[in-house]
């Protein structure tokens, strides 16, 4: 007969016992040890461990739960999964013993208290480092993307628009700011002539290839973990798998630098999702300050799921948003204490970037809606047509996307990282200058698809032949002139290379997030499909839904700004099928709280429609594709397959016996037992037991307690 040994900590107010429980013959007996005193139960201590040393003679599995007991810190490989029960008992055992000291003396209290406040600590070092980062990242970018297309003179450090408020000048234009010098311009070339415009041209590319060469040999040289968006990677790591070097200093120095030249570069991609990987990487340096978190992998992961949410606070502006989203997308475990703290560190890091004011509006809503126009019901079936749009591309872009990098994993392609940044980099670079909506950064793009049309503007997104009535104050609806057919088009070919080009971007060896990309390709679709809605109002005044929501004929009601926010949205939520967040998140990053009806429309559509073509979002697909061991704890998984259809004997052994949960007697599970002894397998008891069924499977229990189990229920009986 096999011995089981245990070992039983009682706290009994004023002391505590050790008692060492065996079972021999079947019968269970506790031995007392010796006093268990405090000095046993100091957290991360050498002497703790030494305190018990005569125990680990006699049994294996009592030194390992008692150097998990004390706090020895437990190291777990690279590429191996935490053991979240066994880390979690530590932590509750830690807080109970630095909670019964803390009665002792006054060094004890203040010990109680640090460990009390520590997390908030933290998690406010957390968010006040990512707050200074992101204003860095974003102040950076745009200098270095205004850098392609000119200089200011007087403070070369300033970007376009604060070099002409430093000089004083209203016109932020290229010809109308005195201080800001374009390329050709510092050669002394003046106007927009074939000469002009090739240097121009000339130098946006050369700006082009300087920046992206710049972030892909630091990131192969320095941090190889600083490439992609990195949101993928986070939700395997707050899952419990350990990636070591991901989130260190040097992933954090050269994602924050590479973000920034990679955005600055052209490519199509943006900075938001690696400002949630800065962010974690700014968690778990802090959380190596507090040994309750930094030796402790399972709570460390309390701290990473406030910091994901302080990324997207300061990435987008929108701190609830952030929040939900670490509730939603990222995190595996997120306890009610780990909502608090992701609440505090993401107000934290939104005050931080408010203060810096990196967007120069002294907002931290990075677009900001003022429609004077409300929403109508008949414009609900255009905002569905919008989510089935955002749905469809979302499949289409995972799909294609996952292809190329399944291909370029089988070819030569991932032989040669720097070339293939270089070559994309390149042709972004010479197809996009032409196009002057594919031309601007993203963030300027989905600022002119957002806006609304004033009676000032003279774009040629507002190129309409209408008239601004001074007694009501509305915009008259108008005929579209050839501006507007022209922008039209423009926006169509620059849809087309967004989408292409941010299928073959994502996957390369940069700094590469997928939000604004993805919100710029539903932007364009919107604009486009509201200015369409527009012309239909207008054309068919007298139709009825448009005759009773919007009155009288030529009365403006269709907002196109409002379209694009609805199509940003939505193709984002179909590649991401993110929800409530991503509802949250952008009339937070827009202010427009008054059309969130709306946003919650293309997005449930944009979901549903995704998930029926292609399961998952774009995180999981790359999650299976690298091979990283992420049990989706959203995931149903309906087996009827029980043990004994899938264990086998041992060769050359007979078969095995099988004890089920119910429809038999005492006797055959006696029998049955009896039958196998000396054969170190389990059984299977009743659910009293700790014995599994065909739906749960708690622990097995060893044939030694089964018996003793039976033997004292039967002599109960």
């Amino acid at each position: 007969m096999t011995e089981k040994d245990n070992l039983l900590v009682r706290f009994d107010g004023e002391t505590e016992t050790i008692s060492y429980k065996t079972s021999k013959n079947g019968v269970f007996q506790e031995d007392p040890v010796r006093p268990f005193g405090d000095e046993d139960m100091l957290d991360i201590t050498t002497d703790a461990r030494m305190d018990v040393s005569d125990l680990r003679d006699r049994s294996q599995g009592v030194s390992n739960l008692m150097s998990t007991a004390t706090g020895e810190q437990n190291q777990y490989d690279d590429f191996h999964t935490i053991d979240w029960l066994k880390d979690l008992g530590r932590d509750r055992f830690r807080h109970r013993v630095i909670e019964h000291r803390a009665k002792e003396n006054i060094w004890h209290r203040l010990r109680y208290l640090h460990d009390a406040w520590s997390g908030w600590v933290c998690v406010f070092l957390v968010g006040l480092t990512s707050g200074c980062v992101a204003g860095v990242v974003d102040i950076s970018a745009s200098w270095l993307t205004n850098l392609k297309e000119g200089i200011c003179a007087e403070q070369f450090w300033f970007n376009q628009e604060h070099c002409c408020w430093s000089a004083n000048d209203n016109d932020t234009s290229v010809n109308g700011c005195s201080q800001w010098f374009t390329w050709p311009e510092l050669f002394g070339i003046y106007g927009d002539g074939a000469g002009a415009y090739l240097l121009r041209y000339m130098f946006y590319v050369i700006w082009a290839l300087i920046f992206s060469s710049l972030a892909v040999l630091l990131v192969r040289v320095f941090a190889p973990y600083a490439c992609g968006g990195g949101i993928a990677e986070i939700k395997t790591i707050l899952s419990g798998f350990i990636i070591r070097g991901y989130l260190g200093k040097w992933t954090l120095l050269i994602k924050a630098v590479g973000v920034v030249l990679s955005t600055s570069a052209g490519l199509c991609l943006g900075k938001e999702g690696p400002l949630v990987h800065v962010a974690c990487c700014c968690g778990n340096i802090f959380a190596h300050f507090f040994p309750k978190y930094g030796r402790n992998e399972a709570k460390k992961r309390e701290i990473l799921s406030a910091a994901a949410a302080a990324g997207v606070s300061v990435a987008f502006g929108a701190p609830i948003g952030g929040v939900l989203f670490s509730l939603e997308e990222v995190s595996y475990y997120f306890p009610m204490k780990t909502l608090w703290r992701s609440f505090f560190c993401a107000m934290v890091a939104a005050f931080v970037l408010r203060s810096i004011n990196p967007f120069g509006n002294n907002r931290v809503a990075i677009f900001y809606l003022d429609y004077d126009v409300p929403w109508f019901f008949f414009e609900l079936v255009p905002f569905m047509i919008l989510g089935i749009f955002g749905g469809l591309f979302g499949a289409f872009f995972i799909r294609a996307n996952s292809w190329w990098v399944r291909f370029k994993k089988a070819s030569s392609f991932s032989k040669y990282p720097v070339s293939e940044v270089l070559l994309i980099t390149l042709l972004t670079a010479l197809v996009s200058f032409p196009n002057p909506y594919t031309r601007m950064s993203t963030l300027t793009l989905m600022e002119r698809l957002f806006a609304q049309c004033g009676p000032a503007d003279e774009s040629d997104l507002c190129s309409y032949n209408r008239t601004f009535n001074q007694n009501d104050g509305k915009m008259q609806l108008g005929a579209p002139t050839a501006g507007l057919s022209h922008a039209m088009g423009l926006l169509f070919l620059a849809l087309l290379f967004k989408i292409a080009f941010t299928i073959f971007t994502m996957g390369v060896k940069v700094p590469a997030g997928l939000y604004i990309p993805s919100l710029a390709i539903g932007a364009i679709a919107g604009r486009m499909l509201g200015v369409g809605v527009e012309q239909l109002v207008y054309h068919f005044p007298n139709f009825a839904p448009f005759k009773t929501e919007c009155g009288s004929a030529g009365s403006k009601c269709v907002t196109p700004g409002l379209y694009a926010v609805v199509g940003a949205c939505a193709a984002l939520a179909g590649v991401t099928r993110m929800t409530v967040s991503l509802v949250v998140m952008m009339f937070e990053v827009t202010g427009g709280l008054p059309y969130i009806v709306p946003l919650m429309v293309a997005t449930m559509m944009a979901k549903w429609v995704g998930d029926a073509i292609v399961p998952g979002s774009i995180y999981d697909r790359q999650i299976v594709m690298n091979n990283y061991p992420f049990l989706d704890n959203k995931d149903e998984f309906n087996y009827t397959t029980i043990a004994a259809d899938v264990m086998q004997p041992r060769p050359n052994e007979p078969p095995l016996g099988v004890l089920t949960q119910d429809s038999m007697r005492l006797a055959e599970v006696s029998t049955r037992g009896d039958s196998q002894k000396g054969r170190d397998q389990p059984g299977v008891l009743g659910t009293r037991l700790g014995v599994t069924d065909s739906e749960s499977s708690p622990p097995l229990a060893p044939c030694s307690e089964q018996e003793w189990g039976m033997t004292t229920r039967s002599g109960s009986a």
